[in-house]
């Protein structure tokens, strides 16, 4: 029975999306449930499974295709019944040559790089060629065009041309696509550049208070709550929400001419993925406890990773929270997420002698950074805003108490 393979329907926000990868090819088996490709839009990467046993007849979009919503990108055969024969002939003509075990997406990097498909050991079904394989050849063998077999009296002239002290097979360059959804991260950063009047304040909190409180209770914090780890990042979490309640104008919008105040706090959390940053949204976090912010940054995390995060996880958002002290960032000037008029920077922790009560102490210190769009927020109501920031992580009760 055939059956057409659609693209997912898109969200109104996404227009189109392109296909990043097919990890079946026509004739090749299939399982019910099965990745058959991955769709990649302006937000997120969608993955389309086998709708049932059996195989891939044709292919009707290939790799970076744009698609439409419910468009046709593929023709499937339901049954298992034939799915066994197209995968012993692949195997069989293996050994008649390599075009035959190279993939679209691996043959397009082999073509822009003008490598051999026969010197790349492929790790895929019946000792196919992957786009994996042939990035990790880019990256590992740029030795293998000097130790690959060649006529000697070619290599001699190569290598008397060459200037004794250039390495051979260094300089190496290759030139890729940006991504569908790096391109789009790269838009949306510039235009909050240039229509934003972005400014960034900056201040520093002692995170003794915070560090000896998760010391004394991070064991029995995760032994009560199922395994959630207690980090940091819940504290700026519920400290942020704190400050957003009484600055409502760093929790707004802009909208036009209009100025949308909301009245519930939704705070972005930048996470880092191999696809790029990604802003999926804790909702509701004034009522959220410690654990619920923990617990939803961990599963997005993990879902970042895997490339799972939906539209719906990413949509809308009030503030957002940047942390480069995981990468090692001492300071930075964090970009607005647009619409968003504010967005929170966190660094690393790093002690410094500070002066206390006429005292130098050696004390864990961050640097906070604020940007803000200067249109509707005030630079007192920012400096402000950070300062309650840096008053309720240096007296943690504080939160608990809501003073």
């Amino acid at each position: 029975m055939s059956i057409e393979i659609k693209a997912p329907t898109f969200p109104e926000s996404v227009a189109d999306g392109t296909i990043a990868t097919w990890h079946k090819q026509p004739g090749e088996a299939c399982s019910a449930d099965e990745l058959i490709v991955d769709i990649e839009t302006d937000k997120v990467v969608l993955e389309v499974v086998a709708p049932e046993d059996g195989v891939i007849a044709e292919v009707l979009k290939g790799e970076g295709d744009t698609v439409l919503s419910d468009e046709v990108i593929a023709k499937f055969e339901a049954g298992a019944a034939g799915s066994a024969a197209p995968a012993a002939a692949e195997e069989a003509a293996a050994p008649a040559g390599d075009a035959d075990k190279v993939g679209p997406a691996a043959r397009k990097l082999i073509e822009e790089n003008g490598l051999d498909a026969s010197q790349i050991t492929g790790t895929g079904k019946n000792g196919g060629i992957t786009k994996e394989d042939v990035q990790n050849f880019i990256k590992n063998g740029a030795q293998a065009p000097a130790a690959a077999p060649a006529p000697a009296a070619a290599a001699a002239p190569a290598q008397a041309a060459a200037p004794v002290n250039v390495p051979a097979g260094e300089r190496v360059e290759k030139r890729v696509p940006m991504t569908r959804l790096r391109a789009t991260i790269a838009k949306r950063l510039v235009e909050a550049q240039q229509n934003a009047a972005m400014l960034t304040t900056y201040n520093e909190v002692n995170m003794k208070p915070v560090m000896e409180l998760r010391k004394q209770y991070k064991d029995l914090f995760e032994k009560t709550h199922n395994g959630t780890r207690l980090g940091f990042m819940s504290f700026f979490v519920k400290a942020a929400t704190e400050a957003l309640k009484k600055f409502p104008a760093v929790n707004a919008s802009i909208d036009g001419n209009d100025m949308v105040y909301h009245g519930y706090q939704d705070i972005g959390v930048a996470v880092s993925t191999d696809r790029g940053l990604m802003v999926p949204v804790l909702r509701d976090t004034d009522a959220m406890t410690l654990a619920d912010v923990e617990s939803t940054i961990a599963d997005f995390g993990a879902r970042g990773r895997e490339g799972k995060l939906g539209m719906d996880d990413m949509q809308g958002g009030t503030f957002t929270i940047t942390n480069g002290g995981v990468f090692g960032s001492l300071m930075s000037t964090p970009i607005l997420n647009p619409p968003q008029t504010a967005i929170l920077g966190m660094h690393k922790i790093q002690e410094r002698p500070m002066a206390v009560n006429g005292q130098v102490e050696i004390l864990p210190m961050m640097y906070l950074a604020l940007s803000y769009d200067h249109r509707m927020i005030d630079g007192k109501e920012a400096v402000q805003f950070l300062v309650t920031i840096k008053n309720l992580l240096e007296d943690p009760a504080r939160m608990l108490l809501e003073v």
